[in-house]
Order: structure tokens, then sequence, then C-alpha cells
């Protein structure tokens, strides 16, 4: 399910935005429920927080009469939910330059004078935002959320070659067929969150997928992309029973 979320300080307006939401999800009759409606940004925050697996649907105000603003909550939001959809719905139409400042990657803009498109534009945001939610649900692009200093990434899972521990402390090296990227995690907690990886080693963490050929002489994988992972000499057989499996 895809969850909406309303964060307005006036009540008249949220009141409308509430409408606009829960009427399109019902006459279209989407896997969406609005989950929270607030003027309070913390409220949301923490709410967000507590529950960091769902996707969402985020209408913000900008000024909020609150000292956390739009663009701030906004930020705060991207940090927990890096596949979250954000449109703002405000009067200040001169601020929307600060969404690539606070590199926010907001999906709408939308002004609140413009009453006659006002309800067309909010609908088209959720149609959109739930077309890419469905598509991301069904497999078609599954990804693996990674964090690089303050910055979330995602990369679709099926792209994933191998992870190899790296020479420094509780960092890992992540290899596609074109790069190379070192991350914050263990061997362990990937294992858990991509059960469908191989350990072939204490060291490597494998995509099956990406398998070439196994050389058990050697105690190596070569992958689709050449490079070869490590194979320990207990990991050997059963990873020779479970490529043969995928085989058959």
């Amino acid at each position: 399910m895809l969850s909406v979320y309303i964060c307005e300080d006036n009540s008249n307006q949220r009141k409308k935005m509430e409408q606009f939401v829960t009427d399109f999800i019902m006459i279209e009759a989407l896997d969406m429920d609005l989950v929270l409606s607030t003027d309070d940004p913390e409220e949301l925050l923490r709410y967000v927080q507590q529950n960091p697996e769902k996707v969402g649907l985020y209408f913000l105000d900008i000024d909020l009469g609150h000292q956390m603003n739009g663009m701030t909550l906004a930020s705060e939001l991207r940090e927990i939910d890096d596949l979250g959809k954000i449109v703002f719905v405000t009067t200040h139409a001169e601020m929307s330059f600060l969404t690539f400042t606070y590199k926010i990657e907001a999906m709408d803009f939308i002004i609140k004078e413009e009453t006659d498109q006002l309800q067309a534009k909010v609908q088209s945001c959720i149609k959109t935002a739930y077309q890419r939610y469905v598509t991301d649900r069904s497999g078609k692009k599954k990804l693996f959320q990674l964090k690089i200093g303050d910055t979330q990434q995602s990369l679709p899972i099926n792209e994933i070659i191998a992870f190899e521990a790296s020479t420094s402390a509780h960092r890992l090296i992540l290899y596609t067929e074109d790069s190379e990227i070192e991350f914050y995690d263990t061997m362990k907690n990937l294992e858990q969150i991509l059960p469908d990886f191989f350990r072939s080693h204490k060291s490597y963490l494998i995509n099956l997928d990406h398998v070439s050929q196994l050389k058990k002489q050697e105690r190596v994988v070569e992958m689709s992309n050449g490079m070869e992972c490590f194979v320990s000499v207990r990991a050997i057989p059963k990873l020779a029973k479970v490529l043969q499996q995928r085989n058959e």
C-alpha cells in the first residue's frame, strides 16, 4: 500500500486536500490510504521515522507556521524515504528553486491560487506516484538502498554483481558492470536483506544471476563482469549444488 501524507497549517486547505485525496483513491480503487493529515511537521516526521518501511506520497505546504518549514521537512523525509514522492502545495511559487538547493527531488510544485487546476493537479500526482509505486512493487525495479555520507542512493538489485569486504573496517564494496561503490555496512546485514545472494567466502557475497562459472580447482567464481570472487572450501559443494539446481 502506498501511504499518503498531508502537512498543511491552514485547516480549510487541509480539509480540501483530504477530500481530493480520499475521493480520488476511492473512485480509482487504488491501493493507497491517507495515513496522516496534520498541521504539525514534527508529528509527520515522527510517524515516518517510526514506520520507515512505508513508501509515501507527501503533499506539503512550505510555510507551516512552525520553526520547521516545508523545505526542511521534505529534506528530513527524503533521508528516511528516498523512494517517496514529494509534492509542494503552496502560495510561494518563488521558492520552487529551493527544491534544488535542498536536493529534495520534488515531483511537482502546485500553486494554491490556481484553484481551477488544483484538484486536477493533485489527482495527476496521485496517479503518477501510484503507477511508479506499482512498478517498483511488481519486481520490475527492486532496489537496494545504501547511504554514502549524508546521501541516500538506490540501485536496481539485478544490476549488483557482488559485494566485497573492504580493507577499511566496517566498509563494503558494491560492484556493478561499470562501477564500484564503497559504503558502510556488514556482510551479515546484507545476507539478511538479500536472501537470494550467496555468501561464497567471508569476504564475498555474490549475485547468483551474475555467475559465469565456478572454478573449483582455483576456488573462485567468475562473474559476468569478469571479476573473480573467492569461494571457501566449505562453500564450494554448496555453491555447485545451487548452480546446478538453477540450471535444471
